[in-house]
């Protein structure tokens, strides 16, 4: 009886070691190179992975998109120049740093609570300065005489006036405080239209970089879950980590089950 028992242990032993040294040559097998057709059997094995995936982020970014309100961009240029005559000899736009200086304090001139508040009084708006301010853009058409106002809004009727106001103001508040000066001059060359569309959001393309992003995560997940899979894949691998030739394999097969009383 002792005997017996004794044997037992030492079979189990002989197994969890047996199990123990398997998975150690598993873990220090050398790795071998990762072929394009490695690649490809991982992408069609874990092709539903990715497929979840990319469907989960595009269905987010799409969904978000028309979940956010729509905004209008309008726009309106301003050309700068300075009049001569009248006794002036100072010609600030006649080089290249005047014509630089020029546009940028023009650009500073308009970007101000003044301008902001005469605007708002002339269309009667329910707004602060610091708020329209907030949704007003002025820049430089590259190293031109033309600076470009834009502004952002729900409405694209109210996109519209307030841009226009707002040129209009800066236009005739530089040139009547200029007149004593360097008889600068603002002129608004272009006034802004009411935008068809709006500039955001844009399912579509939010939709196409959340597919590209989506795909990359999916293929990223799907190596990883083939890395961390620790199972046999073939009788080969079987063979290389316990050492034990293979003489047969048993293919996968299901027994269809009767129904009763047949």
């Amino acid at each position: 009886m002792y005997e017996s028992n004794y044997n037992g242990s030492k079979s189990a032993t002989t197994i969890r070691g047996n199990e123990s040294s398997a998975a150690f040559a598993r873990a220090s097998e050398p790795e071998r190179s990762f072929t394009l057709g490695d690649l490809t059997r991982v992408l069609l094995k874990r092709l539903w992975v990715i497929l979840l995936v990319v469907s989960v982020v595009v269905g987010i970014a799409v969904g978000v998109s028309f979940w956010q309100t729509p905004e209008y961009v309008a726009s309106t240029k301003l050309l700068v120049g300075q009049e001569q005559g009248n006794g002036q000899d100072t010609n600030l736009g006649g080089s290249v740093s005047g014509l630089q200086a020029l546009t940028q304090t023009m650009i500073i001139a308009i970007n101000t609570r003044p301008v902001a508040d005469e605007a708002i009084r002339r269309l009667g708006l329910g707004i602060s300065p610091d708020a329209l301010l907030a949704n007003l853009t002025i820049e430089q058409i590259e190293s031109s005489q033309f600076i470009q106002l834009s502004y952002t809004d729900t409405d694209p009727e109210r996109t519209t006036k307030v841009v226009n106001a707002v040129s209009q103001v800066s236009s005739e508040r530089i040139s009547q405080t200029s007149a004593t000066a360097n008889n600068i001059t603002a002129t608004v060359y272009e006034k802004a239209e009411v935008p068809e569309s709006p500039a955001s959001p844009k399912p579509l393309r939010n939709g196409l970089l959340a597919a590209v992003l989506g795909l990359m995560l999916g293929i990223g997940l799907a190596l990883l879950m083939e890395y961390l899979d620790y199972s046999w894949r073939s009788p080969e691998e079987v063979e290389q980590i316990s050492g034990v030739p293979t003489f047969a394999t048993i293919p996968e097969f299901g027994l269809a089950t009767r129904r009763r009383g047949h």
